[in-house]
């Protein structure tokens, strides 16, 4: 059995914006190139494929990262280090492709090379790290269109609910300030739109041109889109619909082609390109699920934002659970935003078959309005199987004027109930195809009641059965207020432990503008939910503080939306966590009118291991005062008994003056359960309070410790990687029968890793013998110190000849 488990060069990442290791001359292009291997960060199926694209950095600092370290650098100085390092892999017999190059928030170029030439580009002279060239993929969860015709301006809910009207009535639009919207491209004909967009519309780096519209129908590379017009409508509609910045000019990058689908090439360079075009704020709807601050893209939004473009961005649709976020959420500076449901009615919901059947699963779904949810009520109605609720399903069955029994899967909710009231349905009845509870949906077409699988199947046999009629009784049960979405992702952030999202905003259900891709009948409005839609609130919120302070900096601008967030509880009234909310639901005008800013908006202190001794740390938030009276603010900490926080009691500061206030956390790890603990530190003037969030852990977080695993097939092996966070003390690939679970064997054992992406070898043999025809199930297993874990991968399929 072949054991070959070969490490990837996995050393220590000195992070981008640290102080420079190129000597002490003040000038980034004076000093000789690192020799020490790079770093690789190669979250895909790298070693897997025979051809594949990277991002590499070089060790020389991009010039505005240079700028920012009070030094100089110039394009022509990284073009002749792009030359030279392209040139040394060109003697050393290493053909590549050159895809992109970047100067500016990014130090690199991408490229396409061959996965056995990794290590050589990592160990040519001035790379500093390589990246997986990770592929972004926007769909939005269910995806309704809106007929124009029914539509009326009172749909949006969302830019009123987190107070831009009041915003509006103040006196800021937006007016003056250009927002960059990376994404699919945007309709700029569109008339809720096209008020916002000048001759020069922003880049295509799709097509590479001028012309960033969204992917037409028909195009043969991949599906139509309409994400970027729909966010971009969320920032500045102004016409049937309002955006939060009605009157901001627009800028978009097409990084996202046909179907959605991007990579982090063309990201890099329209952060890039949004920089150099003069954006104030930038919005990027996207993600790749890569919880890692020292990712590429994370690292050119933290450069963004230190040459002063407010940078927003979606924290990803992978929650509920921790450690979801994904880069470029991940960002130590950019504003990463989690997705709320805005308040709603709950309803209970029972419903009975004609011979008394009840189903307890039954709870409400979704629903146009309550009079139609209500209007169930009245009466029996005969209920029909329409299978997975396709069109082709209903051209089976008649469902005019009854409720269609419809199961979950393979495509969308809003889709299934949709095609029921299509086909004249009054209502639909959703059942599960698994173990497990059907989600809400807001705004379905029709009013609709979901229940699991079981229940499905005794409505499926009740039909059989002859009884075919089914009735309900729903009444109110509660009003539930602003709500975090299930599906938003959550912190923290690794290494950095950082709190993430910084804030959050309305994401479900969001009313915005899109192409139809309809000649007749080209520009319409649809209703879409993920924190692709969240993140345009906030980026459209920024706008109107910075026209509000045109002299704010990007922290200020952070420090306002998160000091003034309102805390968000669960429908039984609990307080979601730091990591699910961030500071809160944001709320835009109290943001521009704040007279105090507490920076940074919220606190992380990291790890606290020592179990033999108190371990203390101190750190410091800053607080300015932006009023022209003095201020006398109150200082008070609330978390874990165990965890002890010093700090004054009060702090006097003067119109217009700013103090720090510095502060310990004292904790005896011996005496606390290992975890972590949120706390909170209370600021109060006594008419203003602001709520920074804190995190601490102790003993070592519980991120997982495998987050991927990729597979491939080379030269009659099973090749692959997996990605180790935390490193771990053993590793071994576990090969079980798919259809029992039997363990048949394990390889590629090997001990004491590094934290990163480590490849392995598999030379498909179990005791020497080759694989007989079958499935085999391949798992990455993992442990460190007491924890360990099976991580499922792939199933390999042996045919038999």
């Amino acid at each position: 059995m072949q054991q070959n488990f070969k490490r990837f060069s996995i050393y220590a990442l000195i992070f981008l914006l640290a102080i420079s290791s190129f000597g002490g001359q003040g000038f980034a292009n004076t000093s000789t190139p690192d020799s020490s291997p790079a770093t690789l960060h190669l979250n895909e199926g790298a070693t897997a494929l025979e051809e594949l694209t990277v991002i590499v950095e070089l060790d020389a600092e991009s010039i505005l990262q240079a700028k920012h370290n009070g030094k100089s650098q110039s394009e022509q100085f990284l073009s002749k280090e792009r030359d030279r390092i392209l040139a040394e892999l060109q003697e050393d017999g290493v053909s590549v492709e050159l895809i992109q190059e970047y100067d500016t928030v990014f130090s690199g170029f991408s490229i396409e090379i061959a996965s056995s030439d990794l290590n050589t580009l990592a160990e040519t002279a001035g790379v500093k790290a390589v990246y997986s060239n990770q592929e972004y993929l926007v769909t939005p969860f269910d995806a309704a269109s809106i007929d124009p015709e029914l539509y009326s301006p009172q749909m949006l809910d969302s830019a009123p609910f987190i107070g831009s009207d009041d915003a509006w009535a103040a006196g800021y639009t937006g007016e003056g300030v250009t927002v960059a919207v990376l994404d699919t491209g945007a309709d700029y004909t569109h008339p809720d739109l096209a008020h916002a967009f000048g001759d020069y519309k922003g880049w295509d780096f799709v097509d590479n041109d001028n012309d960033p519209q969204e992917t037409p129908a028909g195009d043969p590379r991949g599906a139509s889109t309409n994400h970027g017009s729909h966010v971009s409508g969320t920032i500045a509609a102004n016409g049937n619909i309002k955006g939060v910045a009605p009157d901001a000019t627009l800028l978009a990058y097409r990084v996202l082609g046909p179907g959605g689908r991007g990579t982090t090439a063309n990201v890099i360079a329209g952060i890039e390109r949004a920089v150099t075009d003069g954006a104030d704020v930038m919005n990027l709807s996207l993600g790749a699920a890569v919880n890692d601050p020292d990712y590429a893209t994370s690292i050119a939004l933290d450069t963004a934002m230190a040459d002063g473009v407010v940078a927003v961005t979606s924290n990803g649709n992978s929650g509920p659970k921790n450690w979801t976020v994904g880069s470029p959420g991940t960002s130590r500076e950019a504003i990463s935003v989690g997705a709320t449901q805005l308040p709603y009615n709950m309803y209970s919901a029972e419903l009975f078959t004609s011979e008394g059947v009840t189903y307890p699963s039954a709870a409400t779904m979704g629903f146009p309005n309550e009079e139609a949810l209500l209007a169930l009520n009245e009466g029996e109605y005969e209920f029909v199987d329409s299978g997975l609720g396709s069109s082709a399903n209903f051209a089976n069955v008649d469902v005019a004027g009854k409720i269609a029994l419809i199961s979950r899967g393979d495509f969308a909710f809003v889709d299934k109930v949709q095609n029921a009231k299509n086909a004249g349905a009054v209502g639909v009845v959703m059942y599960n195809n698994v173990a497990g509870e059907v989600p809400n949906v807001p705004g379905l077409a029709l009013p609709t009641i979901r229940t699991t699988l079981a229940d499905g199947q005794k409505l499926l046999a009740e039909l059989a059965a002859g009884n075919n009629t089914i009735s309900f009784d729903i009444e109110f049960a509660q009003a539930v207020g602003e709500t975090m979405a299930s599906f938003s992702s959550r912190g923290p952030v690794m290494d950095t432990w950082m709190i993430k999202p910084d804030v959050s905003a309305p994401g479900v259900a969001i009313v915005s503008t899109v192409p139809t891709h309809n000649p007749a009948n080209p520009h319409g409005y649809a209703s879409m939910q993920g924190t692709s839609m969240s993140a345009p609130h906030v980026a459209g919120a920024a706008a109107l503080v910075l026209q509000a302070h045109p002299d704010w900096d990007v922290d200020f601008v952070k420090a306002a939306l998160m000091n003034t967030a309102e805390k968000i509880y669960d429908a039984d009234g609990t307080l979601y966590p730091h990591n699910s909310q961030g500071a809160g639901s944001i709320r835009v005008l109290d943001a521009i009118n704040t007279e105090t800013l507490a920076l940074p908006g919220s606190h992380s202190f990291g790890i606290f291991e020592n179990n033999d001794d108190k371990e203390v740390k101190r750190q410091k938030f800053t607080v300015h005062n932006l009023s022209d009276e003095r201020k006398n603010y109150s200082i008070k900490f609330t978390g874990h008994e165990g965890i002890k926080v010093q700090t004054s009691k009060n702090l006097q500061v003067q119109p217009g003056k700013t103090q720090d206030l510095n502060f310990s956390v004292q904790v005896d790890a011996g005496k606390l359960a290992p975890g972590y603990y949120e706390g909170t530190f209370i600021l109060s003037d006594g008419t203003q309070t602001i709520e920074v969030p804190t995190i601490l852990f102790v003993q070592q977080p519980d991120y997982p410790l495998i987050t991927s695993i990729a597979l491939g097939l080379s030269g009659g092996n099973l090749v692959g990687n997996v990605n180790l966070p935390a490193g771990a003390d053993h590793f071994e690939l576990r090969i079980r029968n798919a259809a029992t679970g039997e363990l048949l064997t394990t390889t590629a054992q090997a001990t004491d890793l590094p934290r990163g992406l480590h490849s392995f070898t598999w030379d498909m043999t179990i005791d020497g013998a080759p694989l007989t025809p079958g499935g085999y199930q391949i798992n990455a297993y993992a442990k460190k110190g007491d924890r360990d874990i099976e991580f499922v991968g792939g199933v390999l399929t042996i045919n038999a000849e």
